[in-house]
């Protein structure tokens, strides 16, 4: 490797890089909390399913054979899941219950992800969130997993705040 490239190479292994002015702020995706409706729900260990994929019609234009018009339709998201251990809290499956009952109670909520310095680098407001299912832990004499209770948001939309 030649010695510009082992430069950096050695400043992306550190998670840093590239300018004179200071660094890209390269962060892991371990530090989170999650809120419903603005109270701080603690104890997730995972999430998924921030994503957003605009839909797109092709249109063909006649004469024209060099390329095909696509055209943007609407916004898909996909469900959000949110994953802890299983507690004594039945806050997660009163909601999912009280929905599966036909009560939808929409709740609106944020997915921020911390710096190492515990300052805030970057939420996902969701919108209008209820759940669509609920899943409890696998359970197993022979294993020592930690129960994990899995719950699935359907949404109405993301909004990505970054902070400087």
């Amino acid at each position: 490797m030649a010695p510009k490239q082992n430069a950096a190479a050695a400043a992306n292994a550190g998670g840093t890089g590239g300018s004179a002015s200071g660094n890209y702020g390269v962060t892991g995706a371990f530090r989170f909390v999650v809120e419903l409706d603005a109270m701080l729900v603690a104890g997730f260990s995972e999430v998924s399913g921030l994503e957003a994929q605009t839909e797109v019609e092709e249109i063909r234009e006649g004469g024209e054979n060099g390329y095909i018009h696509r055209l943007p339709k609407g916004t898909r998201y996909s469900s959000i899941v949110l994953r802890r251990g299983l507690s004594s809290s039945q806050e997660l499956w009163n909601w999912y219950d009280q929905a599966s009952r036909g009560t939808i109670a929409r709740k609106s909520g944020s997915i921020i992800l911390m710096k190492p310095s515990g300052e805030e680098l970057c939420r996902w407001n969701f919108f209008g969130a209820y759940p669509i299912r609920w899943s409890g832990p696998s359970l197993n004499a022979a294993s020592s997993d930690v129960a994990i209770e899995t719950i699935e948001l359907a949404h109405n939309g993301i909004k990505t705040i970054f902070r400087p």
